[in-house]
Parts: structure tokens; sequence; C-alpha cells
């Protein structure tokens, strides 16, 4: 079993690198703005889906953002198909990961709270 999931590890981290750089380089939808990073990916064992983690900082509006990458997907999932080897791509499923931004607002928190005890 621990192969398999080695496996598909393998799979998420490569996916997540090709995922990256398609939307970096590849990527020419307007609405999809600001700085967009994979966090992670995750297939599921029969690799039919992949859920894709994206982080986005700086955007004009996040929801467009995710609807632009939701809407790019085939198109995503078309160049997957070409650089990756794998027997069947999996469909993208876009998710929006809040960790980044929720560890930079505890991060500020911390430091208000580092200003008021000092001063």
């Amino acid at each position: 079993m621990a192969t398999n999931e080695n496996r598909l590890n393998r799979i998420n981290e490569e996916l997540r690198k090709e995922i990256s750089n398609i939307i970096s380089f590849e990527l020419k939808n307007p609405d999809a703005t600001g700085l967009i990073s994979v966090t992670k990916v995750k297939v599921t064992p029969d690799l039919k889906y992949a859920k894709v983690y994206v982080s986005i900082l700086d955007s004009k509006n996040e929801t467009k953002t995710v609807e632009a990458l939701k809407k790019s997907a085939g198109f995503i999932r078309s160049m997957i198909a070409k650089s990756v080897n794998l027997r069947v791509t999996p469909e993208l499923v876009f998710e929006k990961d809040d960790s980044l931004e929720y560890g930079m607002k505890i991060d500020s928190i911390l430091k208000d709270l580092k200003k008021n005890t000092n001063g």
C-alpha cells in the first residue's frame, strides 16, 4: 500500500510543478490576476480527479481569478496531457487555499500584540 501512496505523492508533486508552470507561462486568461501559486495537488487514487489548491495574492478579484482557473481547467489539462506521462490525465478541480492568507493574518495580529505589550 505504501508504494501506491508514494506513487500518488510523486504524481501530486509532478502535477503541482506542471500546473504552476502552465498558469505562469501559458495561461492567457485576463481574469486570472495576481500572483497565483499552486500550493498543493491531491489526486484521487484512480487518477480521475486532481484537486488543485491555489493561493492568490494581489489579485484584482480573487473570485474572478478562481473562476478563470476553473474555466481554463480544460486547457490546463490538455497541456498536462502533453507533458506528464500518465495513462489518464485527471480532471482538475480548483480550490482556493487560504492557509497562506491565514498565516499572514496571524502574523500581523502577533506583531500588533508585540507592539502593544512593548509600548
